[in-house]
């Protein structure tokens, strides 16, 4: 059974969909529209812009979202998914690949989750940090012991988790897990601490675009970030995108609850190759592929 998965922010690069406007007619036309819909042309952000003007979260989250978006409609009847999963932004590519979500809806929802997401961390200084070849129940335990706001954001596979929150508590937290044996714990070059309560300005901004928009039955089932479970109730969906922002993305449990129902094949649909890297790393004995 085949899984798509769609790759969140972090995998842009410049030039990313550029030979499908180039190449393929449907995909130009979806471009354009994302041009008029975003009311910049983000196809110049995207094929000729700068690493700074792709890092913005603004931009970041629908360029990933349209290049992965587009890559599974022209993809035709080689799309033929028996389930989908999204990393973070992720997650919305996913759901409009699997027909829950129209292409224009989709856009606009990513477009305002960035926004929201920009200006939450504009609010007040946040950040997140890499930790490799710990236990999760010891960062969640090192965590929970720093004063402050840190969490973990997110479960990518094992040994590598990636912690969420205000500056100085990530830093106390890097110089525990160091101690407590990390081989790394560093900062990375993100806006802000996605996926943890710095979020929660967001997240008000973002339920209420999300109420507005209609969500429909997915094709096949996608497996959501917030419970790694299978969904296709449209509330259900709804409720758990909200969720999102402020919980952790729970990769590694979703990929194995795929492989559990079936999945031995997954397929990236979008810039870079970092999910194909993380679930090598979960299970060794599926196979993966990606397009870009």
């Amino acid at each position: 059974m085949k899984a798509f998965v769609f790759p969140g922010q972090g995998a842009q690069f410049v030039g990313m969909g550029k030979d499908l406007y180039e190449n393929n007619e449907v995909a130009k036309e979806m471009f354009e529209k994302a041009n008029e819909i975003l009311g910049f042309r983000i196809t110049d952000l995207m094929f000729e812009g700068t690493d700074e003007d792709l890092r913005q979260t603004k931009v970041t989250q629908p360029a990933i979202f349209l290049h992965s978006v587009i890559l599974a409609k022209t993809m035709g009847d080689e799309f033929d998914p028996s389930m989908v999963a999204g990393h973070s932004l992720g997650e919305f590519s996913a759901l409009v690949a699997a027909g829950a979500l129209s292409f224009e809806d989709g856009l606009r929802l990513v477009s305002a989750r960035a926004q929201a997401m920009q200006k939450a961390c504009e609010l007040k200084p946040s950040t997140m940090a890499a930790v490799l070849a710990l236990p999760d129940e010891k960062v969640e335990e090192i965590c929970a012991e720093i004063p402050g706001v840190v969490v973990c954001a997110n479960y990518n596979c094992p040994g590598q988790l990636v912690i969420s929150g205000e500056e100085d508590a990530i830093d106390a937290a890097c110089v525990k897990l160091k101690e407590a044996g990390a081989k790394r714990a560093m900062r990375l070059k993100v806006g802000g601490g996605f996926h943890s309560p710095c979020m929660e300005p967001a997240r008000a901004e973002l339920a209420e675009a999300i109420e507005k928009t209609e969500i429909h039955t997915p094709t096949v089932p996608v497996y959501q970030n917030v419970d790694a479970k299978p969904h296709t109730d449209p509330a259900e969906i709804k409720a758990n995108l909200v969720a999102q922002l402020t919980a952790p993305v729970r990769w590694t449990q979703s990929v194995q609850n795929m492989i559990a129902d079936g999945a031995d094949e997954f397929i990236e649909l979008g810039p870079g190759k970092v999910l194909q890297g993380l679930v090598n790393k979960i299970n060794r004995e599926v196979a993966t592929f990606g397009r870009q």
